[in-house]
Parts: C-alpha cells; structure tokens; sequence
C-alpha cells in the first residue's frame, strides 16, 4: 500500500512512500521533449513536456509511478483493490491504457485544471503492458502549487474529488476516506484542556495529549487520517533543506518496516520515499536501504533528447563518520 501528499511551501512539493512486498527495480526516469508517445488509442505525440518520476522503463516506454513534469503539474498513482474498474474501450472517448494514464496527462497538461479538461473526455480501459505485466488496479493524486485533485474509475464510472488535504492512501474510496476525518475533528497540536466535565478536576499529564485517539495502525484508511493531520499541521521552515526534510518526516511516520505487515511469505516495505521539488524539478528519494536523500535534477539533463533517461537508485547505505581517522 502507499501514501502520496501535496505541499505548497515557498515551493510546491509532491511525493510518496510505495509500499509493497516485493521490488520493482525502479529508476529515476527523466522523458525529454523529443520522446515520442504511441498511446495504444492511436496517437502518436512527439513534441510534448518533459518528465521526471519513478518506474520502470520497459519496451522503450516509461511506466512511472509518480511523476512531475516540467510545469509543476504532478500525478501518483496507488493501489486501489476491489474498487478499480477498468472497460472496454468506448467509441468517441478518449481511451487511456491505466498504465498509460500518467504519462497522458503529464506531457499534455500544465495545471489541476488542464487535466481536468483531458479527465471530461477519457475512458480507463483494463489493457495489459504485455503478457508478463496485468493491469494494476489504481486511483490517482494530481496536483500543483493551487490544488490537488483525486481521480478514481469504479462500477459507477469516473469520480473526480477535490481534495483539501492533498492526501491520499488507498481504500477505502476517497469520499469515504474524507467523511472519515470528522471521526477525529476533535484531534488538536494544541495543548489540551479539560472539556469532560467542570466537575471534576482533570490536568494533562503529558505533551501531546491534543493527538489522542488519532490512529497508529498501518491501513490505509488509518494512515490516510494520520498523514492528513501532520501535513495540515505541519510547520514548514524556509530553506530548501528545512522544507524537504519536514516532507520527508510526515511521509516517515507511515513508514512500513519490514517485519510488521506480512504478506504471504514476504512482508510489506516502503522501497522508496520521494519529494519532488516540482517548481525547480529537483526529485529527492531514499530508499528502505539507505536513508540519505539523494537527489536527480529535470532540468540537469538535455530535455531536447528523443531517448529516456535512466538513473539507478542509490540503494546501498551511505554514513558520513565524523571523526573518521586517516590510519
């Protein structure tokens, strides 16, 4: 399961944890300009914004998880079981493979409102990668420095949901999520006070006690009340470092660790962690393996290029010794 948040600092910042049991063997991916697109609906786009975000490249084809393209616009898209539905084509929509989705929007739109444009017209059909890779089911986060919507394609057709949090998990869907914060609109950063009764003498014993009640557990549903009170809560500092880190910190608090969701044989982990500058296109990540942030700058790279670009991840710990010594 994942968790994806949008921030509006002095920057914007859009990231994720991806949590699964198994990896992907996921890259940096960076489509230039010049790449050209051949959307299974026929279209072909050879000039078009570039991109940076996390997947997998397979078959010349970027197949992102979360991305950002040159404008700031930013979409991720996670596990949505039992609620996603994808069809059949339809004649006269625009009909966008799911893992397809992505990349549609990102090199075509430079705002929320863009894409919401392009979401009026298109259909979500269920149209495997290749025979080894089946459609995954999903919903999307879409976002920029104004706003941030949620796209989710179900029995009921497609939903687009204004989302104040900029917050999203995974199932429940997102209007039942929403309607689930007022079970905790009582939940406080503020130093409590005694609201129980003026008959009885109650003191707070310790810090935090505003938080009581707000879930610890790792669903989806608890984690999505979780993320939305610190990030909402949160205080940003100025610096690029300051407001990166406190990203990095809400994203951690639902981290997964290995050992404390098994699935099967194997047990749930959260592979990478990612915040994406998306004014200056800066993308930090770590991953369960090494803590550093480490960083892959959009606009470092030649965004004239026709090729995708591919940078490993640094997966392996880093430490910086303090008093190291030379013998």
């Amino acid at each position: 399961m994942c968790t994806a948040i949008s921030v509006t600092a002095d920057y914007n910042y859009f990231g994720r944890n991806l949590d699964f049991e198994l990896s992907f063997g996921e890259k940096v991916i960076i489509t230039p300009r010049g790449f050209e697109f051949s959307f299974r609906n026929g279209k072909i786009i050879k000039e078009h914004f570039a991109v940076i975000g996390m997947g997998i490249e397979s078959e010349n084809f970027p197949l992102y998880f979360d991305a950002t393209n040159e404008k700031g616009l930013s979409i991720a898209g996670l596990n949505f079981p039992d609620n996603a539905v994808y069809t059949e084509r339809i004649h006269g929509a625009d009909n966008v493979a799911s893992f397809e989705f992505i990349p549609w929007l990102l090199i075509q739109c430079e705002s929320v409102e863009d894409a919401r444009g392009l979401l009026r017209k298109i259909n979500i059909t269920g149209e495997a990668f290749n025979d080894k890779l089946a459609p995954s089911p999903l919903h999307w986060i879409i976002a920029d420095r104004n706003e941030a919507v949620v796209v989710e394609q179900t029995k009921d057709g497609i939903r687009v949901y204004n989302t104040p949090a900029g917050v999203l998990t995974n199932n429940p869907p997102f209007d039942m999520q929403m309607f689930n914060l007022t079970n905790y609109m009582s939940a406080t950063a503020e130093e409590t006070r005694n609201v129980f009764s003026d008959k009885v003498d109650l003191k707070p014993y310790s810090r935090g006690m505003g938080g009581i009640g707000l879930p610890g557990d790792l669903s989806s549903a608890s984690r999505f009340v979780k993320t939305a009170f610190l990030k909402l809560n949160s205080v940003f500092g100025k610096t690029e470092h300051e407001i990166i880190n406190q990203f990095f910190h809400i994203l951690y608090s639902v981290y997964q660790i290995r050992g404390a969701v098994k699935v099967g044989d194997e047990y749930e982990i959260t592979h990478y962690t990612s915040c994406c500058n998306t004014d200056k296109g800066i993308y930090y990540y770590t991953t369960y393996n090494n803590s550093q942030i480490n960083a892959v700058s959009l606009f470092a790279e030649n965004l004239e290029s026709d090729k995708l670009i591919c940078h490993d991840l640094i997966s392996e710990q880093r430490l910086l010794i303090q008093n190291a010594r030379d013998d």
